[in-house]
């Protein structure tokens, strides 16, 4: 095994092959470390996420250090049959590679048994192995933007089908109707660890019904409650955020959440809310919601000014981080922030609105959770009975800005060491700056001199962190954040740390990012006494 940092929170460990991940993963399920939360199994990595209230890395590193890995993951008795329409746009130029005709890519692909060894990427994608020894088949050298829900495909050793349409870089062999991500099953993912999977050519079929995967839950109704507040503007995007959707990784959902949790935090408490209620996250100005009964809101987050316009039309301004009482009638309108990039409006009683796997959160990635706000929606408030309205707060006082570089604290791990020791430097040298093309997935970012890699081989597939700086080909990192996928195929430079992470979710396209080293990279090493036998 190999030990590699990744921040405060997790370590990553490497593995020989996908028998040993495996191995060691049934292992951890069977008897797990202690302060270990959530383990993220890729093809030949274990991304490991610990308490550090409870355990330390060393201490996580020396017990998993002891594990044997002679026992192997059991196949569950699920067997589930895909029917596949094998008119890929790859098709041709995978027989091409493999030196075989269409025909027998087909016979091929659909004469094995597969299991799903793990599942990342996005909600219901489930990694493949087994198969067919022929098909070992590298990525698209420049991946597609859109590939189509259904997409049946390969790449390296694995199959997958695409769960809704993403970018990706594997290469299709063909569609499925059968959807991959049903919120309506009691298990979303129709794929789960250890099931069978076998492929079946659907031209040898009967034509079978059209079948859609579910996405955004429905809009919430208008409320029977005589308290709501009603969208009269959305803005740029307004949506439900919580503290996140946490523990879901086996199957392939990743947390989300607010992309500033202290803000999220703050708002519920000053309305007298438990903090992880669901709040409404809204970037840059133009969200307006009028007051359907008398309701009492906070607005943290990002530096916007605020304007209160009663029902007979008088206007005054409202302050941030403090409890603003509404009538029947007002309306509350956030202008663009001077500041930072995100609000959070909290409601006293909290917003009636449906959880999705146990978090009202929207995965604008994953499609999972609430549907976007959108003008005309009356969103309901509980009755707040017995609760107490905080006090004001203070606002910070550092949120990022156009004017000035953004300094985000980085920890090196856990693939620095693929990168030259210059682009290492460089990293944290130069200024990069926010492109457009940024979102809650993850900061776009450019520079003038881009990265360069010491290995260049392709990276199997392993679990990404919030936070990570994922390299790319084109040597310009992404900073993932709360809508990152679960796993990556391409190398981590370095993560942003955790305290840090808040900051990040606030900053605005256009600002000026430097990255701070606080940690070098070390591989993780484990002590004399914890070897493996």
């Amino acid at each position: 095994m190999r030990f590699l940092p990744v921040n405060r929170n997790a370590l990553m460990v490497e593995l020989a092959d996908l028998d040993d991940t495996l191995a060691l993963l049934a292992s951890l399920q069977r008897t797990p470390v202690h302060g270990v939360q959530e383990l993220v199994p890729a093809a030949k990595t274990i991304l490991v996420y610990f308490r550090a209230s409870a355990t330390t890395a060393a201490q996580v590193v020396n017990e998993i250090a002891l594990r044997k890995l002679d026992a192997r993951a059991e196949r569950s008795d699920v067997l589930v049959e895909i029917p596949v329409h094998y008119n890929g746009e790859d098709l041709a130029d995978v027989a091409q590679i493999l030196g075989i005709s269409q025909e027998e890519v087909i016979a091929r692909h659909t004469g094995s048994e597969y299991t799903v060894a793990f599942t990342g990427f996005a909600p219901g994608f489930g990694y493949l192995s087994g198969g067919d020894p022929i098909f070992n088949v590298p990525r698209r050298s420049s991946p597609r933007t859109k590939v189509p829900a259904g997409s049946v495909a390969l790449a390296g050793t694995f199959s997958a089908v695409y769960p809704q349409a993403s970018p990706g870089g594997w290469q299709l062999l063909g569609v499925t109707e059968t959807p991959m991500w049903d919120l309506s099953r009691p298990l979303p993912a129709l794929l789960q660890p250890g099931y069978r999977v076998k492929f079946v050519d659907a031209a040898k079929l009967p034509a079978a019904a059209d079948n859609t995967a579910t996405k955004f839950a429905e809009a919430p109704a208008a409320p029977a409650t005589s308290h709501a507040l009603v969208v009269r503007a959305t803005g740029l995007l307004t949506l439900f955020q919580d503290t996140g959707r946490h523990g879901q990784a086996g199957q392939g959902v990743s947390a989300s959440g607010a992309m500033d949790q202290v803000a999220l935090k703050t708002a519920n408490r000053l309305v007298g809310n438990a903090s992880h209620v669901a709040a409404l996250e809204t970037v840059g100005g133009g969200l307006q919601l009028k007051s359907r009964g008398d309701n009492v809101v906070a607005v943290t987050g990002a530096d916007a000014p605020l304007m209160i316009t009663t029902a007979d039309g008088q206007r005054w301004n409202a302050s941030r981080y403090t409890p603003i009482s509404m009538a029947d009638g007002d309306t509350l309108a956030i202008a663009q922030p001077v500041t930072g990039a995100r609000c959070y409006v909290a409601v006293r009683g909290g917003f009636d609105v449906t959880p999705i796997l146990d978090s009202c959160a929207t995965d604008t990635l994953a499609n999972v959770g609430p549907a976007p706000l959108k003008a005309g929606d009356v969103l309901g408030v509980h009755s707040a009975a017995g609760q107490i309205v905080g006090d004001t707060a203070l606002p910070p006082d550092d949120l990022p800005t156009l004017d000035n570089d953004v300094v985000l604290d980085i920890e090196f791990g856990p693939r620095t060491d693929w990168f030259t020791p210059e682009a290492v430097e460089l990293l944290c040298t130069q200024r990069w700056q926010v492109t457009p093309q940024s979102n809650r997935v993850g900061l776009r970012v450019a520079g003038d001199v881009p990265l360069t890699r010491t290995i260049t081989a392709e990276l199997p597939s392993e679990g990404t962190p919030l936070g990570a700086l994922q390299v790319p080909a084109n040597g310009q990192p992404v900073l993932f954040l709360a809508d990152h996928p679960l796993t990556g195929g391409y190398p981590v430079i370095a993560c942003v740390a955790p305290h840090h992470l808040d900051r990040a979710g606030q900053i605005p396209v256009g600002a000026w990012l430097r990255f701070n080293p606080i940690r070098r990279f070390s591989e993780l090493t484990p002590a004399a006494s914890a070897t493996n036998t």
